[in-house]
């Protein structure tokens, strides 16, 4: 058995009793999924149902469900285990791009050491195994100062980017809960995730939320800035209302000028009373960002990325004298094995940032063209026009709230059903008594 996520959130929230519709509601859920969902989770979790006068049902939970529930399906207690063991393997997958790229420079940087300390050997010596004259080593290996020297530490006292200042920032952002540089790397390359994961759960709890906060009576142009641009085939923003009935059980009605209004009835139950909650005047969707990562940790990555590519640059010149690579053998062998793999993660890892850079731009163009169409619907309602206000005060004629108190609650299945016949009965006979003090 397994149980929507959204809907035991909204159980803990609610206080673990409620009404379908407020779960609904706070869940986000269509109101018949969430009512058999919650009768699901109320057989297998001890909850019990309050059947009031009306014929509302009002579920209330144990605090500890979710440990009844942990303690009855190993399925669940599986999934929790899984959900942990995925966040260590994606942890060390974010790592294992950082681990890769330092790994990638160490490795060229040693088997190009190695090279040019061999050449120049073979030069100085004039061995018979000395190069022809037309092989020359590119420019930059010996034009100016040695760039190899920049790997050692006192070539310019600390490095530049490994200073104590750098590793200080670097385990503070780790202690506060920041990534470190090698989750920077991941950050850099891959970005971090969607911004609106959850966009269609926080439109939907936003509109539950906006009908409960006007009593169940709605209209259309109040629902409207939580939506998407209309398709081509919709002529108006009453089709906005469509999922939205079919999603909560709702009704139409038709006003004496012909305007259209909206009631839920479902949404008009509450299980106690509860403030009011406050909700954005529209739906709006977050930008993507390109890296979360610090602004020093993203230079350094950045850096480190062109070395890298420099280095792989280098190191596919100096292998083409296979005689002196076969010679030298070890870390240069590998190097060479390794070196279409080394090369492509080079270009790889400035051309992919690269890329998702400009596919952002244009991804977050379209989510301010949403966001603006959603605040200028949301502006109408400020207009003051007389044509809105007139619906809105007859939507007001359907708008009501019912709470479902210990007093209007007849049956229970926390209680025995004798035991609450003759609690009625005692209810009834003090009832009378009160009508025939009140008559004399």
């Amino acid at each position: 058995m397994t149980f929507s996520p959204q809907l035991m959130r909204a159980v803990e929230t609610l206080q673990y009793r409620a009404t379908v519709g407020e779960v609904a509601t706070q869940a986000g859920l269509e109101l018949n999924v969430a009512q058999n969902g919650l009768y699901n989770l109320a057989a297998d979790a001890g909850g019990h149902l309050q059947v009031a006068e009306t014929g509302d049902v009002v579920f209330e939970f144990p605090k500890n469900f979710r440990t009844i529930l942990r303690n009855k399906y190993f399925k669940i207690r599986l999934q929790e285990w899984l959900d942990k063991t995925w966040r260590v393997v994606f942890f060390l997958i974010r790592i294992s791009f950082g681990i890769a790229l330092i790994l990638s420079i160490l490795l060229m940087t040693i088997a190009i050491l190695a090279l040019v300390t061999a050449a120049s050997s073979q030069d100085n010596n004039n061995s018979s195994r000395r190069r022809s004259s037309s092989f020359n080593l590119p420019w930059l290996v010996w034009w100016g100062p040695n760039p190899f020297r920049v790997f050692s530490p006192n070539y310019y006292g600390p490095r530049r980017y490994g200073s104590s200042a750098t590793l200080k920032n670097t385990t503070s952002n780790t202690e506060k809960g920041g990534m470190n540089f090698l989750e920077a790397v991941f950050s850099f390359l891959f970005g971090d995730g969607d911004p609106n994961p959850n966009l269609e759960e926080r439109r939907w709890q936003t509109i539950g939320q906006v009908i409960q906060n006007n009593d169940g009576a709605v209209i259309a142009e109040q629902l409207a800035p939580y939506f998407d641009e209309l398709s081509p085939t919709e002529k108006n923003e009453e089709s906005y209302m469509l999922p939205v009935l079919a999603r909560f059980n709702g009704y139409p009605e038709v006003s004496p000028t012909g305007d259209l209004v909206y009631y839920f009835p479902e949404l008009q139950v509450k299980a106690q009373e509860r403030r009011q909650k406050s909700v954005p005047n529209y739906l709006e969707e977050h930008r993507w960002t390109f890296t979360l990562a610090p602004t020093g940790q993203k230079f350094l990555a950045i850096a480190l990325g062109g070395v890298n590519l420099v280095l792989a640059l280098m190191l596919g010149v100096l292998l083409q004298d296979s005689a002196l690579v076969a010679e030298l053998g070890g870390l240069v062998g590998l190097a060479q094995a390794l070196y279409p793999l080394l090369f492509a993660y080079a270009i790889a890892f400035l051309a992919v940032p690269l890329g998702r850079y400009f596919w952002l731009q244009r991804r977050n163009q379209t989510i301010e063209n949403r966001n603006a169409q959603r605040q200028e619907r949301a502006a109408l309602l400020n207009t003051g026009e007389p044509e809105l206000q007139q619906k809105l005060a007859y939507a007001q004629q359907f708008a009501t709230q019912k709470i479902l108190t210990g007093e209007t609650i007849t049956y229970g299945t926390d209680q025995d059903l004798l035991d609450q016949q003759l609690q009625g009965r005692d209810d009834l006979a003090k009832d009378w008594e009160r009508r025939l003090e009140e008559g004399q």
